[in-house]
């Protein structure tokens, strides 16, 4: 019987007693040296290495639903065996860890090799359902491709990752997920900002979970070094394990394959741009082969609502990775991935690949932005015009994009919208208004001639208040992961207390509903977080 048919209908079990599989590492080239030093390596997916043991592994957060889809039971202790696999002092039978090789253009630049420099695939397993997954952990030392670098990550980028990984499935995004969070008992020395002030810092691993964290970086390496054996075989792979619906691999299977990554590519930067999420590090080794948000590092979501912004303390100067730049930057990675696979598909069906992912963008988002409006399409003359009028009046005066489109369903649509003043329509969004200058006369006006215009298009559509409401719940999140709320939880977690991560990612499991007792997750940004580390923009420092 195969593992995977073992798996169905299995009881949880623990992780150390899970059968893992290793087929990346199996059926693809690996590096033959096997000391774990900083070199470049050639003619390789991947090389083999083990973790690096760390000092007092403590398991710090358990995500129960990745344990429950992967058929693992939660530990029953905080330091047990399944912490000692989780931190990596401990590789089971079976496992065969290795750090991935891949390259990548790192702010529009090609940076050559870079690599899994402090990520360790410890294995894959099959879920009950069938579905295969590779179990990564973040920080868990170093690696032939981690350069200069220690290999480790602090508490601080683990719990965000940990938590945003969850917070962005439940929002409905594709995504990686995370299974636990796990302390070292060590420090880790970072300079959090890059000027000249490192300090130590506890140190967490994380465990990321994914069907495959394979990347365009993967395959750009490949072709910069002219390795085209290898490119196929690696392409061969991932449409074998990943995409088998697409047929065996051939010229015409490539071409398909390519669109379709274009088209989930598509599908997730349109589900960004809808809840407001920015990445923050668009590299082209930051872009997953299956349409996935991979690699959290400096994100964050629009608080006031502002196309320019980015959360990148790196990127401040150029904004090469601000939200509205997003769409385009992930056209460009495409592109730069595309060049990458020149040697197994023709020019024209690269083109035409690329072609998909506009337009699929172009129609999800439209779709997306008339349901965050209530509407049933936007297809009318005059859509385009109010969409973009009331852009631009959010960016007039500080406002909060989440709680701005969560409110904007309580906005009246009916006779009591015709007789109401300026300051009365505007009232029901107070709460998404970081000041008072919203109410004054001239944005008012503005503001409210948009709404005044909007009711009007609402009653075109016709449709009954409750679906339209229901539709805008739907797709405008009342909570999402703000980044002072994230300081909050691991300021809690640094000092022994776990209660408001595990709270807040209680919450954020269900983000589209109203869930009383806990209305003060769904506030905008209070003033002290504005220009405090952590809570504002962030470095690539983890």
């Amino acid at each position: 019987m195969s593992l995977s048919k073992a798996r169905r209908s299995a009881e949880p079990v623990a992780l150390c007693d899970l059968g893992f599989e290793a087929s990346f590492v199996r059926e693809l080239p690996g590096d033959p040296l096997l000391h774990n030093v900083s070199r470049a390596v050639r003619d390789a997916c991947y090389t083999r290495v083990n973790p690096t043991p760390v000092a007092s592994p403590r398991l710090l957060g358990w995500a129960d639903a990745v344990g429950e889809m992967l058929g693992i039971a939660r530990p029953d202790s905080a330091t047990g065996p399944a912490s000692e696999v989780l931190a990596g002092n401990r590789v089971l039978p079976g496992m065969a860890p290795y750090a991935a090789r891949y390259g990548g253009h790192q702010f529009g630049v090609w940076a050559g090799q870079l690599g899994d420099g402090r990520a360790i695939t410890l294995a894959e397993i099959v879920a009950p359902d069938g579905a295969r997954y590779d179990l990564q952990l973040k920080g868990a030392g170093r690696t032939p491709y981690a350069r200069t670098a220690d290999g480790r990550a602090v508490l601080r980028s683990s719990v965000r990752e940990f938590m945003c990984s969850e917070a962005m499935y439940h929002l409905g995004v594709p995504t990686t997920r995370a299974l636990s969070l796990v302390g070292t008992g060590e420090t880790v020395i970072r300079d959090m900002f890059y000027d000249g002030n490192p300090e130590p810092e506890p140190g967490a691993i994380v465990c990321r979970v994914a069907p495959s964290f394979v990347r365009f970086g993967n395959f750009e390496i490949l072709a910069a070094h002219d390795e085209l054996d290898t490119l196929k075989r690696l392409a061969d792979y991932v449409i074998v394990t990943h995409f088998p619906e697409l047929g065996a691999p051939s010229p015409a299977t490539y071409a398909r394959w390519f669109e379709e990554i274009c088209r989930r590519t598509a599908l997730m930067v349109a589900e960004w741009t809808r809840v407001g999420f920015v990445h923050g590090v668009m590299n082209t080794d930051n872009m997953s082969v299956l349409g996935l948000t991979i690699d959290y590092g400096p994100y964050g979501w629009l608080e006031g609502f502002d196309p320019m912004w980015t959360p990148n303390t790196t990127d401040a100067q150029g904004r090469r990775y601000r939200y509205g730049a997003q769409p385009q930057i992930a056209q460009w990675n495409l592109a730069r991935f595309a060049g990458a696979l020149l040697p197994l598909i023709e020019k024209a069906a690269l083109e035409e690949g690329l072609a998909v992912y506009r337009d699929t963008f172009e129609r999800e988002s439209s779709r997306m932005t008339a349901e965050k409006l209530g509407l049933a399409a936007l297809d009318r003359n005059g859509d385009e015009q109010l969409l973009g009028d009331m852009f631009e009046v959010l960016q007039r005066v500080e406002t909060d994009m989440t709680l701005f489109f969560r409110l904007l369903a309580a906005v009246p649509v009916d006779g009591a919208a015709d007789t109401a003043d300026d300051t009365a329509l505007i009232e029901p969004l107070r709460r998404a208004f970081y000041t008072e200058e919203a109410f004054e006369p001239a944005h008012s006006a503005s503001l409210a001639d948009c709404l005044r215009r909007y009711v009007a298009r609402v009653r075109q559509d016709g449709s009954p208040a409750s679906e339209r409401i229901a539709r805008m719940n739907r797709a405008n999140p009342k909570y999402v992961l703000r980044n002072y709320l994230a300081q909050l939880a691991i300021d809690a977690l640094a000092a022994g207390d776990a209660s408001v991560m595990e709270r807040l990612m209680m919450v954020l499991q269900r983000p589209y509903d109203e869930q009383p007792g806990h209305d003060d997750l769904a506030e905008r940004r209070p003033e002290w977080a504005r220009n405090r580390p952590g809570c504002s923009a962030l470095s690539c420092s983890s």
